[in-house]
């Protein structure tokens, strides 16, 4: 089916979207955590770069990249239609992730990057493990 919009309008339509952040991914993160007695995480916290959560005790911030958004080495496939735009909106992602990760380190936290296939039943007991290594540390959490 052909579109309904020019290119140029189409663009200008998908520019008006504003993100919502990766809800889903979001939300297995909080099962596999909650299935595994971590606690002591926030959400929506109010953090340079908008962590999916934060473990304010421990001064970790959490962030899930979903495997396409942000680049997996793993999987990402840059589509085939509009390779140039993809392979620099996917480059600006990813040293975007980096600045925000340098900062955070800056002020003194600890930042984990939890890439979404992370999240899969035969990953999540070793994503689990990296999680409570870096939480506990302290003995502030979890």
């Amino acid at each position: 089916m052909a579109d309904v919009f020019t290119p140029e309008k189409r663009s200008l339509v998908m520019a008006a979207i504003r993100s919502r952040g990766n809800k889903a991914t979001e939300i297995r993160l909080i099962k596999v955590m909650q299935a595994h007695g971590i606690t002591g995480w926030r959400r929506h916290h109010a953090l340079f770069g908008r962590p999916d959560f934060v473990f304010p005790r421990a001064r970790v911030a959490v962030f899930v990249d979903g495997c396409f958004w942000h680049g997996c080495p793993r999987h990402f496939k840059s589509p085939a239609a509009r390779a140039d735009f993809w392979s620099q909106k996917i480059g600006r992602n990813r040293a975007r992730d980096r600045k925000v990760t340098r900062e955070l380190v800056l002020r003194g936290w600890t930042v984990i990057r939890i890439w979404e296939h992370a999240l899969t039943k035969r990953l999540a007991a070793r994503t689990v493990a990296r999680l409570r290594r870096v939480v506990t540390r302290d003995g502030s959490a979890a």
